[in-house]
């Protein structure tokens, strides 16, 4: 079908028909196909920035930003790309208390620049995050923003004269992002090779236009949009900060209208069953992508998150979906907004054996931890992904939350209704304030779990909250 409708080359001109008659959210978010080319002329603005904050002695980054506008920069903070003297950099996308209080708490004892991330500017996480460090430091030459042109982040950012606004491009929404500047700022602070990252990036896109069987992307899409014939679970062995990018970039794109591919980051003890196809880097599987990973080199990193993003924009042409809206994903946000005007009502907490009732072959269960990102819970997450899935037979995914509701959050309440939804919440949350704000840190994220559980059960998924205590006896 992909080569019969001449799908990549209309995907790389642009053409909206490839998905839908209406160009409504297609047509204005199509950038990221050339962005690499754009960003090349924007390398040495980014290093002559880097250096001048190496130059002021600059050795950490608190990076703000939720789901693309954050996994992207996490991902190079892991990889072996980071250049050596380069400041160490500090991904902040919970709202976690305990978390925002010891970015803080680090933030001090180095010489820290500030840097916030949101194409719309008005995420709640970040721009209460910003507030937060603003209140604490208030210097402008420590702070940066990253976000679409004419948004309230970028105008707050121009009238406190922050050191740097970079404008991104707005024809590209935040999961296609990372070769845009959501993810080449943080690379160019951490020294990461911009030539070669986006040399790469362009290479794979000359590939993935092409109409031929040989077609990177054609290749990948097909392996899994084996979703329409009830393969629709995508065992990721690779990295695993890659995995997490990749599960975004998936999960938001082709979680919808009832249909859509599970991205599960695992291994192969995860591709058993009917539903599953497994993608690897050198370690076999439905289909191999090669020994050498994808944060190898930065060429190698740019190239393979191209042919991911254009393989996963394919992939919904084969799904009849728009892999470039996101229609479930306010639905959350608006809960969590009534329960913070209006006060929370806890639900009630069963059993894990409860929770897990209707879990079993076929389906899929996802973990959504409300909790500490370096806490026991968290820490024991992996871990317990695979009792789980072991435990029911069913595909497993384990996230922490808020970060999920900016990555799998579509998935789980516009993808298939085989999901199984089991949250967990800290018990013991600190208070700290949001400067300006009615509500504490410990609110918002209170607010926000109440709110997705509710907008999963009111589409009709089974969710349930359990103890901490319960889950990690496991």
């Amino acid at each position: 079908m992909l080569l019969t409708e001449h799908a990549p080359s209309r995907l790389f001109a642009h053409d909206h028909t490839l998905w839908s008659s209406d160009p409504t959210e297609i047509a204005n978010r199509l950038g990221w196909t050339d962005e690499p080319d754009r960003m090349r002329d924007d390398v040495d603005r980014l290093r002559a920035f880097a250096d001048a904050a190496a130059v002021d002695g600059i050795d950490h980054v608190v990076w703000c930003g939720m789901g693309g506008s954050s996994l992207f920069p996490e991902l190079l903070t892991t990889s072996p790309l980071v250049a050596k003297g380069a400041p160490s950099m500090r991904v902040l996308d919970t709202s976690h208390p305990a978390a925002v209080a010891r970015a803080l708490t680090e933030a001090r004892e180095h010489n820290t620049l500030y840097a916030f991330a949101s194409k719309s500017g008005g995420t709640v996480e970040t721009r209460s995050h910003l507030d937060y460090f603003w209140a604490a430091s208030g210097e402008p030459a420590r702070f940066v923003a990253i976000t679409d042109p004419g948004s309230a982040l970028d105008k707050l950012a121009t009238e406190r004269g922050f050191r740097g606004v970079f404008h991104a491009n707005s024809e590209i929404g935040g999961r296609y992002s990372a070769l845009s500047h959501f993810g080449v700022v943080a690379a160019a602070l951490l020294g990461v090779d911009l030539e070669a990252l986006l040399r790469g990036a362009h290479g794979m896109a000359l590939e993935c236009a092409t109409d031929s069987a040989t077609n990177p992307a054609v290749v990948l899409a097909a392996c899994i949009g084996a979703a329409v014939d009830g393969r629709d679970k995508s065992v990721l062995d690779c990295d695993p900060a890659f995995g997490a990018w990749l599960e975004q970039l998936i999960a938001e794109s082709t979680g919808k209208h009832g249909t859509g591919i599970v991205p599960v980051p695992g291994t192969a003890d995860d591709a058993a069953g009917p539903d599953r196809v497994r993608v690897s880097y050198g370690a076999g599987g439905d289909l191999d992508l090669g020994g050498q990973g994808p944060t190898a080199t930065a060429e190698r990193l740019g190239a393979e998150v191209m042919r991911w993003e254009a393989a996963t924009a394919l992939a919904g042409a084969l799904l009849h979906i728009n892999p470039f809206d996101q229609p479930d994903v306010e639905a959350a946000k608006q809960a969590a907004r009534q329960a913070l005007a209006q006060g929370v009502h806890a639900p009630d907490v069963v059993d894990l054996e409860t929770a897990l009732a209707d879990a079993g072959p076929g389906r899929y269960v996802a973990l959504q931890a409300f909790v500490d990102p370096e806490g026991e819970v968290a820490q024991a997450l992996s871990r317990l992904r695979v009792a789980v899935r072991d435990r029911t037979g069913a595909a497993a995914t384990a996230a922490v939350g808020p970060r999920y509701l900016h990555s799998t959050g579509q998935l789980h309440k516009g993808g298939p209704a085989s999901v199984v939804c089991v949250q967990v919440l800290d018990d013991d949350l600190p208070e700290v304030a949001v400067p300006g704000a009615e509500y504490s840190f410990a609110t918002l994220l209170v607010a926000q779990a109440a709110g997705d559980l509710a907008a999963l059960r009111e589409r009709g998924r089974p969710a349930a909250r359990v103890h901490a205590a319960d889950l990690l006896a496991l």
